[in-house]
């Protein structure tokens, strides 16, 4: 388990929320939901990827968020 994910799990939960997942991205909800319906860029790819719907409800899989996280923060570091 990365520091990341521990975090992130410990604050939020297994499974993040639109709201969650836009509070991490300091983006707007409304921002993030509509960069994800239409945007084709990887990082939209990667993030619909880990999304999940339980009823009409909308959730993204933290451990594959930390994991875009880490990965995106060691390849600008790299």
């Amino acid at each position: 388990m990365t520091a990341t994910f521990a975090t992130l799990k410990d604050k939020y939960s297994v499974l993040l929320t639109l709201t969650q997942l836009a509070e991490i991205l300091d983006r707007s909800p409304d921002g993030l939901r509509i960069s994800l319906t239409t945007s084709r860029s990887a990082w939209a790819r990667s993030i619909n990827a880990t999304k999940i719907h339980i009823g009409r409800r909308m959730y993204f899989r933290t451990e594959q968020i930390a994991r875009l996280i880490d990965e995106e923060f060691s390849a600008s570091n790299g």
